[in-house]
């Protein structure tokens, strides 16, 4: 039996996937482990998985990052993302690239250390890490130990050639192309980005291993085994870095019933569908969801160009958008706004959703078959509206000039079957998931180690 440790960086849209993953390790066989804070214990025994609590980063999104509780620094990192997001993705961009060694390499030396004392306790024979926990690879490169990577968004998110970053979006949707000017800046902050993270993983490498193979290219730096890609495999995606084996997960949504509607959620269904209308679910993230302005704009525009119902994903902001103007005279058996929803099981009912081209956003309407208008702001939102358009499974719109027209407009096209690549390769995408994943990694893994 292998023993498999699972890290994963303190945030609900990674751990989540990882949970399930690992969930799908055991269920082959292995004796998994999830390392993450003491928030995410119950996701990991929920999940089937032991729990070791270990802090990869110092900042953390518990589900929905406004009310996860974090140190003031933290708190203002966020408040700036949130406010960059509404003069457009360059600002956006160099903003999160501004906060990167905060947010992802703040203390490398202690993740070492405590990395160290995780593994003295459970002797894994491999990890699996995510990808943006970066000290974390850091660290298991410096202390010799084997791992698989977990690439939780975008494949381009893990940079195979010399003139990709991480950071600068490999393709643009058409909507949102910045000027040539605004792309020499951000290309000029990535790459600084990528020179300092580099000299941090290189002097660490030094001091801790230095009979060792220095990293090349920090945000490069992967397994030399395997790296799961929670992504479907398109064929014009950049190159996976060479050497170890590429696994395109597809998407990683559990089992049908694992995460089953109770009654409260059946009512709803039952309000808003009443006599056939078609439902479109609205849900930015956990982050994005601050941004009750176009919630309320997409919301109404779905309502008064369509004959769609709308729930509406809003965290904290519930009460801005229940009383935003724009929905003032809506009916109460076609809108629903709550805290959270139970994406995964409300889009099985959805004929449409509008998000924010997060990765589980994507994957999720891939599995359900249900096309989307993305509306990105930030990361590699920009790619994944970029591959939604180029595979024909939806819409693209600047979320900072939508209109409750534009938005309608929109929907309603996907509404009447304009997104004829939902269907195909959503079928490609259901055929493979988390247990074809989980044995193909534990193969390749057996078998390299």
């Amino acid at each position: 039996m292998a023993r498999v440790a699972v890290i994963s960086p303190p945030f609900h849209s990674h751990a989540r996937p990882l949970a399930v993953l690992g969930a799908s390790l055991a269920r082959h066989g292995a004796r998994v482990d999830f390392a993450c804070t003491r928030a995410f214990h119950e996701l990991a025994t929920g999940s089937g998985l032991g729990f070791a609590e270990l802090a990869v980063t110092r900042n953390a999104n518990h589900g929905v990052a406004e009310s996860t509780r974090q140190d003031d620094a933290e708190a203002q990192r966020l408040r700036e993302f949130l406010d960059a997001t509404f003069d457009g993705p360059t600002a956006t961009l160099l903003t999160q690239a501004r906060h990167r060694g905060d947010d992802m390499l703040a203390e490398p030396e202690r993740v070492l250390r405590d990395l160290a004392a995780l593994d003295a306790r459970l002797r894994p024979d491999w990890y699996l890490v995510d990808q943006l926990a970066y000290a974390a690879t850091l660290a298991l490169h410096c202390l010799g130990l084997p791992y698989a990577t977990f690439c939780p968004g975008h494949p381009s998110y893990l940079p195979a050639s010399p003139d990709a970053h991480f950071g600068l979006p490999y393709a643009w949707p058409a909507a949102l192309k910045p000027a040539p000017a605004d792309l020499d800046r951000l290309r000029a902050a990535v790459a600084a980005n990528d020179a300092a993270f580099t000299a941090v993983f290189q002097a660490t490498a030094r001091r801790h291993a230095p009979d060792g193979p220095e990293p090349e290219r920090a945000f490069a730096l992967c397994s030399p085994h395997a790296v799961v890609f929670n992504y479907p495999r398109l064929p014009w995606l950049p190159p996976a870095p060479g050497g170890p084996e590429p696994l395109y997960a597809g998407h990683l949504v559990p089992h049908r019933g694992t995460t089953a509607l109770d009654e409260a959620w059946h009512a709803v269904l039952a309000r808003l569908t009443a006599g056939e209308r078609p439902l479109v679910l609205v849900a930015l993230g956990t982050f994005l969801s601050a941004r009750h302005d176009v919630l309320a704009t997409a919301a109404a525009g779905i309502l008064r160009h369509t004959g769609a119902s709308v729930i509406v994903a809003a965290g904290d902001r519930v009460t801005e958008v229940a009383s935003h103007p724009l929905l003032s005279d809506v009916a109460p058996d076609r809108l629903h706004v709550a805290r959270t929803v139970p994406q995964q099981e409300l889009l099985r009912h959805a004929t449409a959703m509008v998000h924010h081209g997060g990765n589980n956003s994507f994957t999720e309407c891939l599995h359900a078959g249900v096309p989307a208008l993305v509306l990105p702001f930030s990361s590699d939102q920009f790619a994944i509206a970029h591959d939604v358009e180029r595979a024909a499974l939806g819409r693209c719109l600047d979320p900072n000039t939508l209109t409750p027209e534009s938005a309608g407009s929109a929907v309603a096209g996907l509404l009447t079957g304009g997104a004829r690549g939902t269907t195909d390769l959503g079928k490609r995408v259901r055929a493979h998931g988390p247990d074809r994943t989980a044995a193909a990694l534990l193969t390749t893994m057996s078998a390299r180690l």
